[in-house]
């Protein structure tokens, strides 16, 4: 293809290959009930609003005890191409792991292009120290914290592997190689480098121990999301987990339901 940037692609094939929002139709209408879940579940369940890890306005998380002494902990990492969102709107899925004794906490950071990709992974990286360091202040058992996320979220899991503390992790949907996301439209907040996207990518820098971990993606997502999910597990020597039937955003249902695939591999760590 003229003017190939990677594997093949242009700038506007990559900009296509990397839109989850655009290739699922109904996006906006499954956004909005999912935020609508999340306030329910917000008024609903008891939980500790806006613990700080850090200094910064987005440093901050929200914990939802398990109601049980010495409960495992889930830290669950939001989405939105480093770029959007917040921990808010993913309360509805505390639901399936609260449901199977886990206590779980949704980590918040800051977003680009007020922070860039190194600063994102520092900010998860202290969020998970203290969490490490705090969990039993709240009931849970800090050798027992497994850590999460969706997208971006999914990349920023990976790369806390090998992390002090961590026990476990589920890797859904994520970026493991961060060179396509280099060349098309996601790096206009992101500001990558070539060297950023390098020390940056989990594909590249796999953990020297072997932490247990589940590197699921739905068969129905985009290629390039499927392929980054089975290109790093193929590297860490592992079948990737391909839910059938889920595309990028269905998938997250697997986790909020107790019953779900995703909350089942969680509970098999634990």
């Amino acid at each position: 293809m003229a003017g190939a940037l990677y594997r093949g692609m242009n700038r506007a094939a990559l900009d296509a290959a990397y839109n989850n929002r655009n290739a699922v139709a109904d996006y906006p209408a499954i956004a909005a009930e999912r935020e609508a879940r999340s306030e329910q579940v917000r008024r609903a369940r008891p939980f500790h609003a806006d613990l700080r890890y850090g200094s910064g306005a987005r440093e901050r998380l929200d914990f939802f005890p398990a109601g049980r002494p010495g409960a495992p902990v889930l830290a669950f990492i939001h989405g939105g191409y480093w770029q959007m969102n917040d921990k808010e709107a993913s309360s509805f899925l505390v639901e399936g792991p609260l449901a199977n004794g886990f206590s779980v906490a949704l980590i918040e950071y800051t977003l680009a292009p007020d922070a860039d990709i190194d600063q994102i992974v520092g900010e998860v990286g202290r969020a998970i120290d203290w969490l490490s360091g705090h969990a039993q202040e709240y009931g849970a058992d800090p050798a027992r914290l497994y850590v999460s996320g969706h997208s971006a979220g999914g990349h920023l899991t990976a790369m806390a592997l090998g992390r002090r503390g961590v026990a476990g992790a589920l890797a859904i949907s994520g970026l493991f190689d961060l060179e396509p996301i280099r060349h098309c439209y996601l790096n206009e907040k992101l500001r990558l480098s070539a060297a950023s996207a390098e020390r940056n990518s989990p594909l590249r820098h796999l953990p020297a121990a072997r932490t247990p971990i589940v590197v699921a993606a739905g068969a129905a997502e985009l290629p390039e999301l499927v392929r980054q999910s089975a290109d790093y597990a193929a590297a860490l020597r592992m079948p990737p987990m391909l839910l059938a039937g889920h595309d990028h955003f269905s998938i997250l249902e697997e986790l909020a339901r107790p019953n779900g695939a995703l909350c089942n591999a969680l509970t098999r760590f634990a």
